[in-house]
C-alpha cells in the first residue's frame, strides 16, 4: 500500500483515529442524478474530509467536478450542480490513504476507451495495487495519479473483452484486497464488491431508479428506499435500454467465500444510524458499551463519553452498570483540521478546540471516560488531562473495542505498527500511567464479536475482518510482501487543490 502523505501530518497530536478511505454513491436514469448525488455524499462526509468529486453523463458527453475540501463547501451551489448535467453520476469523498492528498488523486477517476469513457470510484485498498502498478509501468503505461484505482482503469483498458462490463469483471478479477467500486459507462452503472466483502456496499432505489452508496444513511438522506446489501463478491451491472427501461442484472465472477465485514465500521467508521451487513450501528455500538461494563465493571460517580464515537457506547455502559450518564464533554463542532496549522503552539491547543469539559458534572467525581478506540494514545492523554483539571476526583478509561495491535492495508489509514499503543507498553497499567488515566480497560474480540453478531470470535472461522486486534489478515498482502525485496521507486509530484 504507497502511502506517500507522511504519517507526521496525517496524524496531529489531536487527530488520533484510524481514517476511512473514501465513500461512493452512484445513480442511474434519474433526472436528478448529481444533485442526488452531492447529496448523498454529503450524507457520507464522515467517511472522507479531503476531497470530493462528481462524474456525470447526459447522453453525449461526461462533465466532472472536483473539488479539495468538504462536500458542503462545493456542491450545494447551483452553478456547480449545473456543470453535471445529466441522468446520471456517480460521485466520491475522499480521506487520502493511498496516493496522497493532491487533486489528481480524486475520484471519480476517468478515461477514454475503445468502448467509450467510463469513470471509477472506489472505496478500500488493493493489496497488490502496487504489484500490479509496476507491472502495467514496466510495459510502457503510463499513470497520471498515485491511486490504485487508476489500475483498475489500466486493466479494463488492456482487457480483450468486448463489452465494458466483461472488461471491468475481467479486471477486478485480478485485484485483491478489501473494495467497493462503482463505475459509470455511457449507458450502465456497474457496481462491485470484494470477494469476502471488507467494505460495504448498499443497493437501494428511488422512483424506480437504481442507487449504490457505501453506507444506508447515504439513501435516508434522499428518500430511496434499501434494498439489500450487495454481495461480496457480487458484481451488479445496471444498464439503460434503448426504450428508456432500466435492465440489473447480477454476477458473481469471484469463488464463493463466507462474508467478513470490516469490524471497525462497527466500532468507528459507519454513521450510528446506518444499517451495515443488516445491524444497526448505534445498537452494536451500545452492545459493544455494556459488555465493556460486564467485563471491566467500577465503582464510579458518572459515565462520561469522549464525543461523538464513544456515546452509545457510553450508553451502554451506563445502561448496564447503573452508573449516570452525563455529556462530561461537550464537541465544538464547527473546528477545522486544526493540525495543519504552522506551529506547534497552535496544534497544541487542537484537543482544546474541539472538546471542552462540562465542569458542573465531572468536578469531584469519579469519573469512566468512555472510548469507541485508541490508536496511539496522543488524544486520551489531553482528554484525561482535561478532565482532571475540571476537578474530577478519579478519571478510568474504558474502551469499547480491543487492543489495536496491527495495521490495515484494506482502506484504513493507520501509523506504523511500532506507533501503535498497544504496541509500546507491557500491559494495559502502563498504558493507563502514559494516558495519566487510574485505570484503563478494553473490550475483549468475545466482547466486540457478540456486540456485533451475538456469538463470540471462532478462530477456525471468524465472520469478521478483525486484523488489527488479531493479525489475523483474511488476504494475501502481495504488496507488503513486496515491499520487503523491491526499493519504492514511485514520483512525488506535487498537486495543488
Amino acid at each position: 500500500m504507497n502511502h506517500f502523505i507522511p504519517t507526521d501530518v496525517v496524524y496531529g497530536a489531536e487527530d488520533d483515529k484510524f481514517h476511512e478511505e473514501c465513500g461512493v454513491f452512484g445513480i442511474l436514469g434519474h433526472t436528478d442524478a448529481s444533485t442526488l448525488t452531492a447529496l448523498g455524499l454529503h450524507a457520507l462526509q464522515h467517511r472522507g474530509q479531503e476531497a470530493a468529486g462528481i462524474v456525470s453523463f447526459d447522453g453525449r458527453q461526461f462533465y466532472t467536478e472536483k473539488h479539495m475540501g468538504l462536500v458542503g463547501d462545493h456542491y450545494t451551489n447551483p452553478v456547480t450542480i449545473a456543470k453535471l448535467p445529466g441522468s446520471m453520476s456517480i460521485g466520491h469523498t475522499r480521506y487520502s490513504t493511498t496516493g496522497g492528498v493532491a487533486m489528481r488523486n480524486v475520484q471519480p477517476l476517468f478515461a477514454e476507451l475503445e468502448e467509450g469513457g467510463i469513470a471509477i470510484a472506489h472505496n478500500g485498498n488493493f493489496t497488490n495495487g502496487l504489484t500490479l502498478r509496476r507491472q502495467i509501468i514496466a510495459t510502457g503505461a503510463i499513470c497520471q495519479s498515485t491511486s490504485d484505482t487508476e489500475v483498475v482503469l489500466h486493466l479494463i483498458a488492456r482487457s480483450r473483452h468486448a463489452s465494458t462490463a466483461d472488461r471491468f469483471i475481467d479486471a477486478i478479477r485480478q485485484m485483491e484486497g478489501g473494495y467497493a467500486m462503482i463505475a459509470l459507462t455511457r449507458t450502465k452503472l456497474i457496481a462491485a464488491r470484494d470477494p469476502i466483502g471488507i467494505r460495504p456496499l448498499v443497493m437501494g432505489e428511488l422512483d424506480g431508479k437504481p442507487i449504490f452508496a457505501s453506507e444506508t444513511c447515504a439513501l435516508d438522506i434522499i428518500g430511496a428506499k434499501f434494498i439489500r446489501d450487495v454481495r461480496n463478491g457480487e458484481v451488479v451491472i445496471c444498464e439503460i435500454q434503448p426504450d428508456g427501461s432500466i435492465a440489473i442484472e447480477s454476477r458473481m465472477p469471484a469463488r464463493p467465500q463466507p462474508e467478513r465485514l470490516c469490524l471497525f465500521e462497527y466500532v468507528y467508521f459507519a454513521r450510528p444510524d446506518s444499517v451495515v451487513g443488516g445491524r444497526n450501528v448505534y445498537t452494536t455500538r451500545k452492545n459493544a458499551g455494556m459488555n465493556l461494563a460486564i467485563e471491566a465493571p467500577l465503582e464510579g460517580d458518572v459515565v462520561v463519553p469522549v464525543p461523538d464515537g464513544g456515546t452509545p457506547a457510553a450508553l451502554g455502559y451506563a445502561q448496564q452498570s447503573g452508573i449516570p450518564f452525563e455529556y462530561g464533554i461537550i464537541r465544538n463542532h464547527y473546528v477545522g483540521r486544526t493540525f495543519i496549522e504552522p506551529t506547534q503552539q497552535i496544534r497544541a491547543f487542537g484537543v482544546k478546540l474541539k472538546h471542552s469539559a462540562n465542569r458542573a458534572m465531572i468536578e469531584g467525581k469519579r469519573v469512566i471516560l468512555v472510548d469507541d478506540s485508541i490508536v496511539r494514545g496522543t488524544t486520551s492523554l489531553k482528554i484525561v488531562q482535561m478532565i482532571r483539571d475540571a476537578g474530577a476526583k478519579e478519571v478510568h478509561v474504558r474502551v469499547a473495542s480491543p487492543m489495536i495491535f496491527h495495521p490495515d492495508f484494506y482502506g484504513i489509514d493507520t501509523p506504523d505498527r511500532d506507533k501503535l499503543l498497544a504496541n509500546q507498553y507491557a500491559d494495559e497499567a502502563a498504558m493507563a500511567k502514559y494516558i495519566g488515566a487510574d485505570s484503563l480497560a478494553f473490550l475483549s474480540i468475545d466482547g466486540l464479536y457478540k456486540a456485533v453478531g451475538g456469538e463470540a470470535r471462532d478462530p477456525a472461522n471468524p465472520k469478521f475482518t478483525d486484523h488489527y486486534f488479531t493479525g489475523d489478515y483474511p488476504t494475501r498482502l502481495l504488496d507488503k510482501e513486496g515491499e520487503k525485496m523491491v526499493g519504492r521507486k514511485e514520483s512525488m509530484l506535487a498537486a495543488n487543490g
